[in-house]
């Protein structure tokens, strides 16, 4: 009798520990909708853009001509291609250099943004949204004009300096060039990275650093302990955004080649796309770069994308 009464809480208790560990349906049920709207809207342009890799797709297919499938032929003259592959440094540089650019500035306002009186950080705000919402191409009119070798500001300032800046062209190098196309992409992204994480600034509490302060901990102290732990999920999803950007930048780069830039040392991923399908009539090799795009946009956003799974399994 004693042994059937002591066995009974343990019955009874496991039940219960499987329903703790069985996770809710209801938010992956919500889900649905959107997974579903997200297949269909992806699944035409991504399905054309693998058949059409594996095609010989020209100018004469575009007015009706069969295209002949080649399997894997466009991927292996891309891949065996050495110039391919100085783009895709280039680019991934490139992108790993203005995301983590971006975010250090965008820390750097936030954190101006706390600090100053609310009246000058509504000033910074308003600033920084009308930057962020300018069109691509009246801000790139402008950030030519700046950097023109004739009529620019840059220049006129910087000869006005002491330095002999005259004439000087800083499209025509490329480091130069990449400098000024740091410049304008940086420009354009710091002001959502800056608001997002100040909005995660803006969570923590102040009863926490006035603790620390009163323990004597100081400005670097109360940043690394206390504050960057804390805002450190909004750090990791602005700068994978970033990444996922500024690796398929297009605009700032093609308008900065129209301005006198050399495309053949200057291209990026985006532009090479575009050079080699618009400007090339070959549509099978561009989506074959189009789809190596992609894969690579996932292998440099995987290593988050597990990071934050697994911070949910433990959670």
């Amino acid at each position: 009798m004693s042994r059937t009464t002591a066995a009974a809480p343990e019955t009874e208790a496991e039940p219960v520990a499987v329903r703790a560990k069985r996770r809710p349906r209801t938010p992956y049920l919500l889900l649905v909708p959107a997974i579903v709207l997200l297949l269909v809207a992806l699944a035409y342009p991504v399905g054309w853009q693998v058949l059409t890799s594996m095609k010989e797709f020209g100018l004469k297919q575009q007015f009706g001509a069969p295209a002949e499938f080649v399997g894997l032929d466009n991927y292996v003259r891309l891949f065996t291609d050495p110039t391919m592959w100085t783009i895709v440094v280039r680019s991934v540089l490139f992108c790993l250099v203005n995301a983590f650019l971006t975010v250090l500035v965008g820390v750097l306002l936030a954190l101006l943004m706390k600090a100053v009186p609310r009246a000058v950080a509504l000033v910074l705000q308003v600033a920084m949204l009308l930057a962020w919402a300018m069109p691509v191409v009246a801000a790139m009119t402008v950030w030519r004009w700046l950097f023109d070798y004739q009529r620019g500001v840059v220049n006129y300032l910087l000869t006005r300096l002491g330095f002999d800046f005259t004439g000087h062209s800083w499209l025509e190098q490329p480091l130069s060039f990449f400098f000024v196309a740091t410049v304008i992409v940086v420009w354009m992204s710091v002001p959502f990275v800056a608001f997002s994480v100040y909005a995660g600034l803006m969570q923590v509490p102040d009863e926490v650093l006035e603790a620390a302060q009163i323990d004597g901990a100081n400005s670097w102290h109360r940043f690394f302990g206390i504050i960057l732990p804390m805002v450190r999920p909004v750090l990791g999803i602005v700068l994978l955004l970033q990444i996922i950007w500024d690796l398929r930048v297009f605009a700032q780069i093609r308008l900065l080649q129209d301005a006198g830039g050399v495309p053949s040392e200057t291209n990026l991923l985006g532009t090479y796309i575009y050079q080699v399908g618009v400007g090339s009539g070959d549509f099978g090799t561009a989506s074959a770069v189009s789809i190596f795009v992609l894969l690579l946009t996932i292998a440099l956003s995987w290593g988050y994308v597990r990071a934050l799974l697994r911070e949910e399994d433990e959670s």
